[in-house]
């Protein structure tokens, strides 16, 4: 049975001819001393589990905090990795534009140079075209001046 306050409030003793009786109030009493000591043994084993309760809860929140600067460093640490990959890609990119830019500039110069080249080449040729008709020409008239004479030289005989 438990006491509550409103039992010890409550509590009647009956009368005898010399007052309460004796051996109730000790019943009594030694009921309220073993509820007593149960209260005050619950009281410390609560206070008990309490203090652990309190250490592991205090232990979660040093975990937590580690967790939230982990979590930040973390957070942080990815940041700056796409940053640099960003600008990595950038560089790259920016590399081989120049580099394409160089290379189709290369092009277009060679490109040029073959351009100059054929029209070089096709002067080159109208003049050997020009020098061998010259030279045909030349030997031509040399053929019917050769002719002209060979003409003259047999009509004198």
């Amino acid at each position: 049975m438990r006491l509550t306050p409103l039992d010890i409030q409550q509590k009647q003793f009956p009368m005898r001819f010399r007052g309460f009786d004796v051996d109730e109030v000790y019943s009594f009493l030694e009921l309220m001393r073993e509820e007593l000591e149960e209260l005050l043994r619950e009281n410390a084993s609560l206070k008990e589990q309490l203090g652990r309760a309190d250490e592991q809860i205090s232990e979660y929140k040093k975990m937590e905090t580690t967790l939230r600067e982990t979590l930040i460093t973390t957070q942080q640490m990815v940041e700056d990795y796409k940053s640099n990959a960003r600008k990595e890609a950038e560089l790259i990119m920016k590399e081989a534009e120049l580099k394409a830019d160089s290379i189709i500039k290369e092009a277009q110069e060679k490109v040029v140079k073959i351009h100059e080249d054929i029209v070089d080449l096709k002067g080159i040729r109208r003049h050997f075209k020009e020098e061998i008709r010259r030279l045909i020409e030349s030997h031509l008239k040399m053929l019917e001046f050769d002719k002209e004479r060979e003409g003259e030289d047999s009509g004198e005989i």
